[in-house]
């Protein structure tokens, strides 16, 4: 029996639902009362969680998940060139293909020990996962007849109109659509659309309203040469392999001719950017890249008489990040990043610390729901995870402060859908390994132009002054300098003193981070279009 790990009984309150006229199965005219939603955690989107939410808003339906494996989701890539695409056109993020965490599904959660009973009206798998027996009748999506968003994907590469349909246990369909979009140009744009309507068409099918043809009297399509089979597993595979293909041609496309990000460095002599609160006279030096990477998030860390640089490294064709380091010296880099931590998550902000004799490491990784501590046994090489700070937390640049005998810990919060920039929260601590305590007032601060950190705090003149990004721009547009007015476990207060953007001595569109150590001083941001570098 299929194991339900989610749930969310919306019953109405102070009156009885009438029932389902009719003796009719879901999608013949009748409503269905009970919903399990089949996903793999691994390929979460926005979209999972605004179906759920649609399809709870019924006050006599209950909706549930279930977790499978084996989800035929997008390419590893697909999610990058969301985000660049996001960046270039200014799209809004998070939106329906934005990568969701296990953790937003929380009020569908059920006790541990329920099950799917023989009688619930509907199993809809979305998940594009291998068929499973069960003990209700099982809908399965596929778009152009490939299993899971895969085909979606590749329709806007075909510029075509895909068909999404539900087919039921023995293959055929209970309810199809023609999917339009406004943009074929913007993959995002389009595939978003793609997703609202699938939405549309699945809300529908289950409240009985289902075509299962097209107005034109065509059945929805199967892959050519197939027929149809209660896998389609392996269709969905090899889709997602041609497609990441396209999608890294896509990304050099995009990348060779749009803005890119980059580090800036420069020899501090006289005063610091904190102390200047203006881009310096001589400007910034880059650290090169060989146009199939970006550098982002510095963090320099001066230890044993040397400065050492680490990196959120981003190679277009892997298509996540990594956490990389280079030694530096007055006149620049001593060769070229070299990774130095890879999970199979994304990697960034690698905020870099010393402490009891020992180097010590908070990248940011937030689709594990955890703010994790990594440990060199090889500085700057050898990181092993040594503890989870804060579990169950989709967290975004963790900054840690030692400050009047505590340790504070800072980082912005995603809770429910939502910017991941927006939302400060605070712990605190007798110690950096923990145990870690939320502050009593979190979150202590929603602010899109201040509560996301940009580097670590530092002690100027008496004052702490926290380093924060300002995406009232969108992300990364500017860096502001912030002076901490209180911090203890009663409140939190901060004031934006200097907001600094890319100007004559720093081009581009934007500027992100800041750090400094042993007489180097480090930015990054987005340096402007270059010319296109592969034909």
């Amino acid at each position: 029996m299929e194991r339900v790990i989610g749930g969310s009984d919306r019953s109405a309150v102070g009156g009885r639902v009438p029932a389902c006229p009719g003796p009719q199965a879901p999608g013949q005219g009748a409503v269905a009362r009970s919903v399990t939603v089949r996903l793999d955690r691994r390929s979460l989107r926005g979209w999972h969680i605004r179906l759920l939410d649609q399809l709870g808003q019924r006050p006599d339906r209950r909706v549930r998940i279930a977790w499978v494996t084996q989800g035929s989701g997008l390419p590893g890539n697909a999610e990058v060139l969301f985000r660049l695409e996001a960046a270039i056109h200014g799209l809004p993020r998070p939106g329906l293909a934005t990568a969701a965490e296990p953790v937003a599904l929380a009020p569908y959660e059920a006790r541990p020990d329920e099950t799917v009973q023989t009688g619930d009206d509907i199993i809809l798998d979305v998940s594009g996962a291998p068929a499973a027996p069960a003990a209700a009748p099982v809908w399965r999506l596929d778009f152009d007849g490939v299993p899971g968003e895969a085909g979606l994907l590749a329709a806007l590469f075909a510029r075509r109109a895909p068909v999404a349909a539900l087919r039921g246990p023995d293959g055929a369909p209970v309810a199809v659509g023609r999917l339009g979009a406004e943009s074929h140009t913007v993959m995002l744009a389009a595939f978003e659309d793609y997703l609202a309507r699938t939405i549309t068409l699945i809300a529908a099918a289950l409240d009985g309203a289902g075509s299962p043809t097209l107005p034109d009297g065509a059945e929805a399509p199967l892959q050519p040469g197939r027929t149809f089979d209660l896998d389609g597993f392996g269709a969905g595979r090899r889709a997602a392999g041609g497609l990441a293909r396209q999608v890294a041609r896509r990304l050099y496309a995009l990348c060779f001719q749009g803005p890119q990000w980059r580090v800036g460095w420069r020899q501090v002599v006289g005063p610091d950017l904190i102390d200047l609160r203006r881009h310096p006279e001589g400007g910034w030096n880059d650290l090169p890249d060989d146009g199939r990477r970006f550098y982002a998030d510095p963090f320099a860390i001066a230890r044993d008489g040397a400065v050492t640089l680490f990196v959120e490294e981003f190679d277009y064709r892997r298509g996540k990040g990594v956490i990389s380091a280079v030694g530096f010296e007055a006149g620049g880099p001593r060769g070229r990043p070299e990774p130095v931590l890879e999970l199979e998550t994304h990697l960034s902000y690698p905020f870099v610390f010393e402490a009891d004799g020992q180097a010590w490491m908070i990248p940011e990784s937030h689709a594990s729901g955890t703010i994790d501590l990594y440990r060199a046994t090889a500085f700057p090489r050898g990181w092993v995870h040594e503890a989870v700070l804060v579990d169950g937390v989709v967290a975004s640049d963790a900054t840690l402060l030692q400050h009047n005998g505590r340790w504070w810990l800072f980082a912005t919060v995603r809770t429910g859908g939502g910017s991941y920039s927006d939302t400060l929260h605070l712990w605190h601590a007798p110690h950096f390994r923990g145990p870690w305590t939320p502050h009593r007032r979190n979150p202590v601060l929603i602010d899109v132009g201040s509560a996301r950190a940009a580097g670590p705090v530092v002690a100027r003149g008496g004052a702490l002054i926290r380093p924060v990004q300002d995406c009232r721009g969108g992300y990364g547009a500017a860096l502001g300098l912030a002076r901490i007015l209180r911090l203890d476990e009663e409140g939190y207060a901060q004031r934006v003193e200097t907001r600094l953007g890319p100007g004559a001595a720093w081009p581009g569109s934007r500027l992100h981070m800041l750090s400094a150590a042993g007489g180097l001083e480090f930015i990054d941001g987005s340096r402007p279009a270059r010319p296109r570098l592969l034909r």
